[in-house]
């Protein structure tokens, strides 16, 4: 059985500078994964920067609001709300709220830096 915390994961600033924890990724624990799965936090009054990744991606949307934008379209995000991202698409994130704007990110195959270009 495998259970990992998330407090047990290192933080970090991500290619698109929101802050990230890597749950579960195939090349940081012996583990049959196809996806990387991954906890994001975007402060108050901040946008990620515009990126692409070659794969897919979800968000889940776990707390706060927010508006997310793919390819030149926009619509506000809340808790429990599932956001699929093309591959390729142009992507970010606003946070419209007054606190956190948490979620987990999916992305399959897992995500890569090679495979991610900040616009």
């Amino acid at each position: 059985m495998f259970i990992r915390r998330l407090q047990d994961c290192t933080e970090f600033i991500a290619g698109d500078n929101c802050r990230l924890r890597e749950i579960l990724h195939p090349d940081k624990a012996d583990l049959q994964l196809r996806y990387s799965l991954a906890h994001a936090v975007v402060a108050p009054g901040q946008t990620t920067w515009l990126h692409a990744l070659r794969t897919s991606e979800v968000y889940y949307i776990l707390s706060g609001e927010g508006i997310m934008h793919i390819d030149g379209e926009s619509r506000p995000v809340v808790p429990g709300d599932t956001v699929y991202i093309p591959p390729k698409a142009k992507q970010q994130i606003t946070n419209t709220g007054p606190s956190d704007l948490v979620f987990i990110c999916i992305v399959d195959p897992a995500w890569r830096k090679e495979d991610e270009e900040v616009v």
